[in-house]
């Protein structure tokens, strides 16, 4: 069963710029702070670009690393618990439990979730899915998809970068 999508919009980056400037408009956002985001697309998509810009502009420093083998990178940015996630590599949902992400996924804080598709069964409903697609010409096409009022307010406010 798929959550409920309230709204939708399709946005065309034509440059790691315009990812840029839609990352920087989502961390102005205060609805952010508690938000929870899937980011699908096929690899080399740009879901870990749009990563590193979200939390550059939410101001975090130093190395923003994939977590492809650790599953999950935790970050303290000004008060702001940031949990990224990289689903690539999850195998069995006992796993969920195993590493304690249920805690994570219901304690305060930005949630951002990298190939949820793998653990669909066991994550709650997104507030915002943005699907990333490589066009021929290296520009992105997104499609941002709301399941909440607070991912409607993520959407208008990439809507406005």
């Amino acid at each position: 069963m798929h959550p409920p999508i309230l709204e939708s919009r399709t946005f065309s980056w034509p440059d790691e710029a315009a990812c840029e400037r839609f990352a920087a408009a989502l961390a102005a956002e205060p609805a952010l702070r508690r938000a929870g985001i899937e980011l699908d697309g096929p690899l080399g998509a740009g879901k870990t670009t749009f990563v590193r810009h979200l939390l550059r502009a939410l101001g975090v420093s130093g190395r923003i690393k994939s977590p492809t083998y650790t599953v999950v990178e935790p970050y303290q940015v000004n008060g702001l618990a940031v949990s990224h996630f990289d689903f690539y590599r999850f195998n069995d949902p006992r796993e969920w439990e195993d590493a304690g992400f249920r805690e994570l996924f219901a304690a305060p804080g930005l949630r951002l979730s990298e190939w949820a598709d793998k653990a669909r069964a066991v994550l709650p409903p997104p507030d915002l899915r943005l699907a990333i697609e490589p066009q021929d010409d290296d520009s992105r096409r997104v499609t941002a998809l709301a399941g909440s009022a607070l991912g409607q307010a993520l959407l208008a406010a990439g809507a406005r970068a």
